[in-house]
């Protein structure tokens, strides 16, 4: 059914964008007005040192995605949408990544229902409190930075009070990220994989709390549902999503000319909470404080340092296959620098673990040649000294990759 409705979709979204292209008005008269956008694109990456079993390209694809969007008395529409042919697959693929409508109840809440894309906390690519899915596969194979944060199917109440703004989020059937299963990254889970899914049973709730204190963004968060990559094995190797609490907190705002943030995170093995289990991921406690602000004319920095604590890491040291530090520190950088009129964007954004020694760097160039076409050129090394390490372990997968987009 769940397909059914997707390809229904998909299949609207598209016809729409074609009439459009026409000069057509394609959805009935009381449906109008609607915007309509997309683009088409090409893009196409290249592994220097492949692995094995891997083929050089990452990815090779023609996408197509429709972008449609309607407001109305009392509630919007949106409707979001890629279909592209994949040269690593051999397959037409398909991904509805927003479906939704939203409307306002009473004066003081918001509510919004459907496929959505979902973030929330301060780090710059590090999430901690966002439990929301992300794509990790789409972001190492070099597609746009946009993929990296998944759909979730979901329910979100947002309330406004004098105290406090509230945000609620039902997602009713567990949604995992995108991890790498081989398919276009190596290792990865590919083997069998038992994934939580059942309605209204394998849910998950997220909650964030916010206000602000003069000029900082302060936030407390929560979460009850699952590990959002496999986490835990059965003794007959079927990899798990073991149950997952997270609380939180975050604060941002002005500090000298930059901006800092400061954010932390206890992740509660629920299925593990002495962390005696070899099978089970432990808890964890994470912390983040990052400051960015600008250099020169059009010259951004961002810097982070990031720590994740292994606990009852004793426990965890005993079983012989133990590979985790009790922390794993992680320092990011980003740069930015924008010319000729911003229509040149050079990027940098880096990670370096000098527990784990190990890195990822992502350069980018991005060229905006016209108000609808733009020209993506960048590159995604990873390097380490142990392949068990986080980025280490991708070592075979550093690519190249370009792109050509064409908005309509």
């Amino acid at each position: 059914m769940k397909e059914i409705c997707r390809t229904a979709l998909l299949a609207l979204l598209f016809l729409c964008q074609a009439g459009a292209a026409r000069g057509e008005h394609a959805l009935p008269a009381w449906l109008q007005p609607v915007e309509i956008h997309g683009y088409a694109e090409t893009r196409v990456g290249w592994r220097p040192e492949k692995g094995p079993e891997e083929t050089g390209w990452s990815p090779v694809e023609a996408r197509f995605q429709g972008d449609l969007s309607a407001m109305y008395d009392g509630f919007e529409l949106k409707l979001k949408g890629d279909i592209w042919a994949d040269g690593v697959t051999d397959k037409v693929e398909d991904d509805l990544r927003e479906a939704w409508i939203f409307t306002r109840v009473g004066e003081y809440t918001d509510l919004t229902v459907g496929r959505q894309v979902l973030t929330w906390g301060t780090g710059d690519l590090v999430f901690l409190n966002d439990l929301f899915p992300k794509d990790w596969q789409a972001f190492f194979i070099g597609r746009d930075g946009d993929y990296l944060k998944a759909p979730s199917d979901a329910a979100k109440v947002s309330l406004f009070t004098p105290l406090a703004g509230v945000d609620l989020v039902y997602t009713p059937r567990f949604d995992p990220d995108r991890y790498t299963d081989g398919t276009y990254i190596l290792p990865g889970n590919s083997g069998p994989t038992d994934t939580p899914d059942r309605w209204f049973r394998d849910d998950e709730i997220a909650l964030r709390i916010h206000r602000t204190v003069k000029s900082y963004e302060i936030a407390a968060y929560g979460y009850k549902g699952f590990w959002k990559q496999p986490s835990g094995t059965t003794p007959q190797g079927t990899a798990l999503f073991p149950a997952l609490e997270v609380y939180g907190a975050s604060a941002r705002g002005q500090l000298g000319q930059g901006i800092a943030n400061l954010e932390v995170a206890w992740y509660r093995s629920l299925d593990d909470l002495s962390g005696t289990d070899p099978l089970v991921n432990n808890s964890e406690r994470r912390y983040l404080i990052g400051y960015a602000r600008d250099l020169a004319h059009e010259l951004t920095v961002s810097l982070q340092y990031y720590v994740e604590e292994l606990l009852d890491h004793g426990a965890y040291a005993r079983d012989p296959e133990a590979t985790r530090d009790h922390r794993r520190q992680v320092i990011t950088c980003s740069l930015e620098q924008l010319l000729f009129n911003q229509n040149l964007s050079l990027g940098f954004s880096g990670y370096w673990s000098p527990t784990d020694e190990d890195a990822y760097l992502r350069p980018l160039i991005v060229y905006k040649a016209s108000d609808r076409v733009q020209l993506t050129a960048g590159a995604n090394v990873f390097t380490g000294r142990h392949n068990t390490t986080f980025f280490g372990q991708f070592e075979d997968n550093t690519n190249i990759y370009a792109s050509i987009r064409c908005a309509y």
